[in-house]
């Protein structure tokens, strides 16, 4: 319970952050420690020195952990590629009909159907067991997937790992949201991203040498990246149980006054730094707000190359005449300029206070990349660089130029489109609500990915890469639909042409 110290001394039990603005202070109530600590909505900012010793420690404690987590359930989500090349696919007949695509499409429908009610609980269960919980479990299919033995049984795997890894997303975002101010977000949101993303996009290194185990304690090097990988994962699980950091009002890391600096800002930014109660009418009124579908559909069509250069990039190479080896170490490079490129972006988009600018230049990029890939006639366009040697038996170039955009362009816009979204909510329980909405369509940007790379089309994917290159411009018009949208209603704001304030928050303006 949160309670508020009126001016009269009396206190008065709170449900919403909008009961603060008549209110002189706020006494967090949930933690014994931290029950006389107020929050003088009225008095200036805490000294700087101390806001930002404050907000440097909350970033050392929230976002590495919580980007550890992310790295490694995409590692798990992915390594099926991998495994496809590293002779998977060979051992269970993947390469027969659509039998890798129905794999790979299966993961993204419990995925999909998951992801809210993992976040209308997430607060009931507590971040804690929460994650820890689905951490293990996907950490248990990963393992067992090691010891399929046909398509139909790596195809329940998928489901399996689909609905177990459903809730973390949504649920990282929705608390990487909860702690900082509107125009900090992008980077929080990138640094958390593009870390995971990154990593991550090393571990077909990580599969190339796992694979190497092929045949000792006779299991197949394919065997042992599932093996291996569900070991740490499961191990992760248990650490998360210890050190997940959890919402601002139930943290344990800071200290009473620490505690009240962030909420403070939070409240003076956007007024909701307190929960509001979760209802059912609550959800069905935020899901007839048009706008928060609106990210839904960008994430999708950012995700879809994102996924098909995690699925096929190995696949892709190997159709330019890599051997395994080579087709697995070329995989990681893209991803390097990537993460420089999305914290560049990130850093002007926070500075200026706008997002959709940048994500519509990101797109372009990506449809550049897609062009490059699909119709340059030459490999050394569509992975030219400088010649360096992987291996004693195989010279190949370090540098792409179609692989690269195209990592760059959709990598580098879904933090953005994230903050695109968490900036222009109000509410906690609409946080809740549109964090898992966008996060789930993330999965449909999956299954577009998994079925319109057909293996009849190997090796160059040209169909697919058309509608890759056709995503990223329903992205662009869905992105000025909403740009125009929200400026329209900033300024009849400012011109005092609204009869309610913007989202039901006095002061609140979209962020463009």
């Amino acid at each position: 319970m949160v309670q508020v110290e009126t001016q009269t001394g009396s206190m008065s039990s709170i449900d919403s952050p909008k009961d603060l603005s008549d209110s002189k202070s706020v006494v967090l109530q949930d933690d014994p420690e931290k029950q006389d600590v107020k929050i003088s909505l009225d008095s200036d900012m805490p000294p700087t020195a101390f806001e930002r010793k404050t907000m440097r420690w909350v970033d050392i404690r929230v976002l590495p952990f919580l980007a550890l987590l992310y790295m490694v359930a995409l590692i798990d989500r992915l390594n099926i590629g991998a495994a496809r090349t590293a002779g998977m696919g060979a051992d269970l007949e993947l390469t027969v009909g659509a039998r890798f695509s129905i794999v790979t499409c299966m993961y993204f429908i419990p995925y999909i159907l998951f992801q809210v009610p993992g976040n209308l609980i997430l607060r009931k269960i507590g971040v804690r067991n929460f994650l820890t919980f689905i951490v293990t479990s996907w950490g248990a299919v990963c393992f067992a997937t090691a010891w399929v033995k046909d398509w139909k049984m790596l195809t329940l795997c998928r489901v399996l790992l689909g609905a177990m890894e459903s809730g973390l997303f949504p649920a990282l975002v929705y608390i990487i949201s909860t702690w900082y101010r509107r125009h900090e977000t992008q980077k929080r949101m990138a640094f958390f991203y593009m870390f995971s993303l990154t990593i991550s996009g090393f571990s077909p290194i990580m599969a190339y040498v796992f694979s190497l185990l092929d045949g000792r304690q006779g299991i197949a090097g394919w065997s042992w990246i599932f093996i291996i990988e569900g070991t740490l994962t499961l191990f992760l699980g248990v650490l998360t149980f210890f050190f997940v950091p959890d919402f601002p009002d139930k943290n344990k890391f800071l200290s009473a006054e620490q505690t009240a600096v962030v909420l403070e800002r939070i409240e003076k930014d956007r007024g909701d730094s307190l929960p509001d109660p979760l209802t059912r009418e609550k959800i069905l009124h935020h899901l007839k707000d048009w706008t928060i579908w609106t990210y839904g559909i960008m994430l999708a069509c950012s995700t879809v190359p994102s996924y098909m250069l995690a699925y096929f990039i190995s696949i892709i190479l190997s159709g330019m005449g890599y051997g395994t080896a080579g087709s697995l170490l070329l995989s990681a490079p893209p991803y390097g300029p990537a993460f420089a490129s999305a914290l560049i972006f990130a850093y002007f988009s926070d500075r200026l206070r706008h997002r959709s600018g940048f994500i519509i230049v990101q797109a372009l990029i990506c449809i550049i990349g897609c062009c490059l890939t699909a119709f340059h006639s030459s490999n050394h366009i569509r992975y030219l660089g400088t010649p360096i040697l992987l291996t004693p038996f195989l010279m190949v170039s370090s540098t792409s130029i179609g692989t690269f955009l195209i990592n760059i362009g959709s990598a580098g816009a879904i933090p953005g489109i994230l903050a695109y979204g968490a900036n222009n909510v109000v509410s906690q329980s609409k946080r809740s609500v549109q964090s898992a909405l966008t996060s789930g369509f993330a999965g449909i940007g999956g299954i577009i990915a998994s079925t319109v790379f057909r293996e009849q089309d190997f090796p160059k994917y040209i169909p697919g890469l058309w509608v890759t290159i056709g995503t990223q411009i329903v992205l662009i018009i869905t992105v000025l639909i909403t740009m125009i949208h929200f400026s329209r209603l900033n300024r009849l704001m400012r011109e005092g042409k609204l009869k309610e304030p913007i989202q039901g928050q006095p002061g609140f303006y979209h962020t463009l």
